[in-house]
């Protein structure tokens, strides 16, 4: 994620993966001058979120060392059908995202990151 530029501009495609701009993130901001999860500003709900270059990777050589497994969702109301999985239909997936506070600070705030705000 820290060679991928916040805004797009002059990203080609990448070489494996994709690039992912456009999400929000709800309870918090993305910091990008210090590229990692910061506190919102007062009365800010929504900010835009990083752009994300999802790669593909085995589980075992993933690290969650100073990342916040941030839940991505497709809308703000976080409920929908319960699937098999055990997760809603409205869940996406987690995105590792860096923090320099423990996971659990944003846990506790309800910090998630959402492909619409729109209900």
């Amino acid at each position: 994620m820290h060679d991928v530029p916040d805004d797009g501009e002059g990203v080609t495609k990448p070489e494996d993966g994709l690039y992912c701009l456009g999400m929000t993130v709800e309870g918090a901001r993305w910091n990008k001058r210090k590229r990692f999860m910061d506190e919102s500003e007062p009365k800010i709900l929504y900010t835009v979120g990083p752009m994300i270059h999802f790669t593909p990777s085995k589980k075992e050589d993933i690290s969650l060392v100073d990342r916040f497994c941030c839940p991505l969702f497709k809308t703000p109301d976080r409920r929908g059908v319960l699937m098999t999985t055990g997760h809603s239909t409205n869940y996406v997936t987690d995105i590792r995202m860096p923090t320099n506070v423990p996971a659990s600070h944003w846990v506790k705030r309800g910090v998630a990151m959402l492909l619409s705000i729109a209900e």
